[in-house]
């Protein structure tokens, strides 16, 4: 056998051994979707469906080419404009994803002679952003304030990078006196709120729209709470065009879908209305309600985002068959996507109080079941590596 082939098929077996291969798995609309980031509800409206085809009639369905060749239409230059408008920015530049997003920022930005100070939890793309450049990365513990002040002083002038709600702690960074810190040592404040635009901040307009909070540079992203495709970057007309001059990920890719780009306008007028957010936020606080009463064992979130911690590997898959076997969709997170095992549970305005309250009741049935496991499982979760 080939090498290359001979390698994946060894760490396919230590994988299926182990728990951890990941497999793809075809979504069923009868199970109530407990796992998916459409925090608003908005990927199934029927006003985003009519205008992503009102987009595609208009604009075409495809870019055809480069946004440096043909590919940048009237439609990308009107998201960006309503981009700017609602977080406070000068320029925006957008994407296929938020990970090629963050790709092409840190490759575009940083190289050999940086070193970065960053949130220990960062997401993967960041961390392959970073790595690609030839930056050195040092990382303080997780959302502790005094550990990124003490790197910020010894590696000021370039910048700090961290997330706003993490994807799977649902923790909130200190975004105020992070961006404190960075303008005390000239550095730039880099914020991925891919988890927290369309959530947080003033109109639910994400990290910058927080009182005090100046972001330097800011990755958003369409797939999440807008409920569409795509993402944008975020900051001044200087970054934003020598992002243009110089991001290979930006330059070498065909444009973002036209008619994805008229969607996501769409849906960002749809989410500074504030009804849908109004709605997340009163099934936040029911689902903590619930879980309180019951006594639930979770990880500290206040956000979309809940964390129940389980003992192993084997018992996290276990609990979210036994779920879905119950009707519902929660994600089982395992290594080495996280350090310790947990069902990862996401709330949106599309759910129903008697969903929640449901959920709620077959999650206390199952964590019954782990003993005295599951408190060492939250103080092992809550510690900030």
């Amino acid at each position: 056998m080939n090498r290359l082939l001979h390698r994946l098929a060894e760490a396919r077996v230590k994988a299926e051994s182990a728990g951890l291969w990941r497999q793809r798995q075809r979504h069923s609309p009868a199970l109530m979707d407990f796992s998916a980031n459409d925090y608003l509800g908005l990927a199934r409206d029927e006003r985003l469906a009519e205008a992503l085809a009102e987009g595609a009639r208009r604009y075409g369905v495809g870019s055809g080419a480069s946004p440096l060749v043909s590919g940048y239409s009237e439609a990308h230059a009107e998201l960006e404009a309503a981009l700017c408008a609602a977080t406070g920015h000068e320029a925006a530049l957008l994407f296929c994803s938020g990970f090629a997003a963050n790709l092409a920022l840190c490759h575009a930005l940083f190289d050999s002679t940086d070193t970065l100070v960053a949130d220990k939890l960062i997401h993967a793309s960041m961390i392959d952003g970073i790595l690609g450049s030839g930056a050195n990365l040092k990382r303080y513990p997780h959302c502790d304030l005094s550990g990124a002040a003490r790197l910020i002083e010894r590696f000021p002038g370039t910048a700090l990078l961290t997330e706003s709600i993490f994807s799977m702690d649902g923790d909130l960074a200190p975004l105020l006196p992070l961006s404190n810190l960075c303008e005390s040592h000239n550095s730039l404040f880099i914020v991925d709120d891919a988890h927290g635009f369309g959530v947080i901040g003033e109109q639910a307009m994400g990290a910058s729209r927080l009182d005090g909070v100046n972001i330097s540079l800011q990755l958003v992203t369409f797939g999440k709470a807008l409920g569409c495709q795509g993402a944008a970057v975020l900051g001044s007309q200087a970054l934003i065009e020598s992002l243009v001059a110089s991001a290979r990920h930006y330059i070498y890719s065909t444009a973002l879908s036209p008619a994805q780009a008229h969607a996501a306008r769409v849906s960002l007028s749809l989410v500074q209305q504030g009804e849908k957010s109004a709605t997340l936020a009163v099934n936040i606080r029911h689902f903590l309600n619930c879980a309180k009463e019951v006594g639930l064992a979770l990880l500290p979130s206040q956000s979309p985002i809940q964390l129940m911690p389980v003992p192993t590997v084997q018992a996290c898959l276990m609990a979210a068959d036994t779920l879905k076997a119950r009707g519902f969709l929660v994600g089982a997170i395992r290594p080495p996507t996280v350090p310790a095992p947990r069902l990862r549970i996401t709330l949106s305005a599309a759910q129903s109080m008697n969903s929640i309250e449901a959920l709620v009741n077959a999650l206390a049935d199952i964590e019954k079941g782990f003993g005295e496991g599951v408190n060492e499982c939250v103080v092992k979760g809550s510690d900030k590596p």
